[in-house]
């Protein structure tokens, strides 16, 4: 039996680039369009698994009618909260804070926002989420419209990847996909990475 999930990340939201976290802005124009092209006319999904987040719940009900596809809203896919650093810039983090966002793109287990989600509790809760979607749907394509670190954690599990590495091992730029395939088999459980495209 095979079983594939399609990670999709959200589009630009409104506001531009920042960290954004628990902060729920929804989809700018741009994000809209962005998500759009990224979904082909030939894709076809069983169900669809979204974010509660603005910024993926309301492209994936869109889709969801458009499609009459299965739409299942997952809490535990939102995104890592940031703490001190929510609606701030990059730059404006550096300004206020010094060097301690280069300190968590380098060691983000140790080095997490004031105030932010813990890197390795993030992962458990996306990871337990993934798994459960997984089995909960065996057998069938599903699309999952989420966000950057929410795939950073999905694609770090498959590969092996060391949570001290997992948010600058890969770009997952604006309605970036990436594809999981689950093989369940008499020979037991494989998982792989088929597909990242930025």
């Amino acid at each position: 039996m095979t079983t594939i999930l399609d990670l999709i990340r959200h589009g630009e939201p409104e506001g531009g680039p920042m960290f954004r976290g628990s902060k729920d802005d929804p989809l700018s124009e741009q994000g809209w369009q962005q998500m759009q092209a990224a979904i082909a006319s030939t894709d076809h999904w069983d169900a669809i698994v979204s974010s509660p987040m603005a910024r993926c719940q309301r492209f994936a009900e869109t889709l969801s009618e458009q499609r009459s596809i299965p739409l299942h809203i997952e809490h535990e896919l939102r995104e890592i909260g940031f703490g001190e650093w929510e609606g701030l810039t990059a730059e404006q983090v550096e300004e206020a804070y010094g060097d301690r966002l280069n300190r968590f793109w380098q060691d983000p287990i140790n080095f997490i926002p004031p105030g932010g989600e813990p890197v390795p509790d993030f992962y458990d809760r996306v990871i337990h989420s993934i798994h459960h979607w997984q089995d909960k749907l065996s057998g069938q394509k599903v699309l999952v419209v989420c966000h950057g670190g929410v795939i950073r954690m999905a694609l770090a599990d498959v590969l092996g990847i060391p949570l001290e590495k997992s948010f600058t091992g890969f770009a997952v730029p604006y309605a970036c996909r990436s594809r999981i395939q689950i093989d369940q088999s008499e020979f037991g459980l494989f998982r792989s990475v088929i597909s990242h495209q930025p």
